[in-house]
């Protein structure tokens, strides 16, 4: 399995690949505000394409629980110089979280390789837009929106419903025009899940990586560990290696982190064990 990528590049799913979380905003969960100025954020991003991330994931408006919206005007200065820049400066796999349709258009144009929206394409003109872009979309499970998504999330079956809304969303991106080969699902561990039903939804990750689409898991440093743990963001670093390493072992080819030097020798190993050495 490979995605195909603006400029004639390919990029081989047939091992796990490393996703870099660099987000350029004052209020995300984890790393609010450590990158907001340009030379702080390329820093970043030259670390963890050191520590071995293929894919830096590039975010201009946190979705933590409670946060707030933000403008497409803000997001487009959060994020356009710096896709611009690291384009420039690094030869490497750029994806653009974003929800917006225009931000998504004016991140492909600096330079983004893939779109990763965690409201599935579902916002004004982003599916059209998307197919357009002819780039690789991750399209995400939310229950309810950012602001709310934790106030008592209810399923009657987590994982049949998480899968359901995923194969019917990645069919009406086919019929878009997007190519099966370029949708990669997102469970969406974490948005509009509590504790049991992310571990649910973990424990059937081989299901969605069976369904013949990609599969980005994203856990890093999520209250589904802190919760579990009883611990805070500072001290989730083993709870997400056991995550990357379970969501690696059952077949996820993107995983999402915070940590990518401890992340990519822990998605090694699991990839040794799953695929051979």
């Amino acid at each position: 399995m490979q995605l195909q990528l603006p400029r004639q590049r390919v990029l081989s799913l047939s091992r796990p690949q490393v996703m870099g979380i660099l987000n350029v905003t004052p209020d995300s969960f984890s790393d609010g505000g450590k990158h907001r100025a340009l030379d702080q954020a390329l820093f970043a991003a030259e670390q963890m394409l050191r520590d071995g991330a293929t894919i830096l994931d590039i975010g201009g408006e946190s979705t933590r629980p409670g946060a707030a919206e933000v403008t497409t005007e803000e997001e487009l200065v959060r994020v356009v110089p710096l896709i611009t820049a690291i384009r420039a400066r690094f030869d490497c796999v750029i994806s653009i979280d974003t929800s917006k349709a225009a931000v998504m258009s004016a991140a492909v144009q600096a330079g983004a390789d893939i779109i990763n929206d965690v409201r599935a394409l579902q916002a004004p003109n982003a599916l059209s837009v998307a197919a357009s872009l002819g780039v690789p979309v991750c399209i995400m499970h939310m229950q309810g929106a950012p602001r709310t998504m934790q106030q008592a999330p209810q399923y009657n079956d987590v994982v049949a419903e998480v899968y359901q809304f995923l194969i019917e969303r990645a069919m009406q991106c086919q019929q878009a025009g997007i190519a099966v080969q370029q949708i990669i699902l997102d469970p969406g561990f974490g948005f509009g899940k509590s504790v049991a039903h992310n571990y649910q939804l973990l424990n059937a990750l081989p299901q969605f990586v069976q369904s013949g689409y990609a599969v980005l898991a994203g856990m890093s440093r999520k209250s589904m560990i802190g919760q579990l743990l009883d611990i805070p963001v500072s001290d989730r670093l083993s709870g997400s290696l056991a995550c990357a390493t379970l969501a690696a072992y059952a077949g996820a080819q993107i995983i999402r982190v915070h940590d990518v030097k401890e992340s990519v020798q822990a998605v090694r190993i699991a990839a040794a064990a799953r695929y051979g050495v």
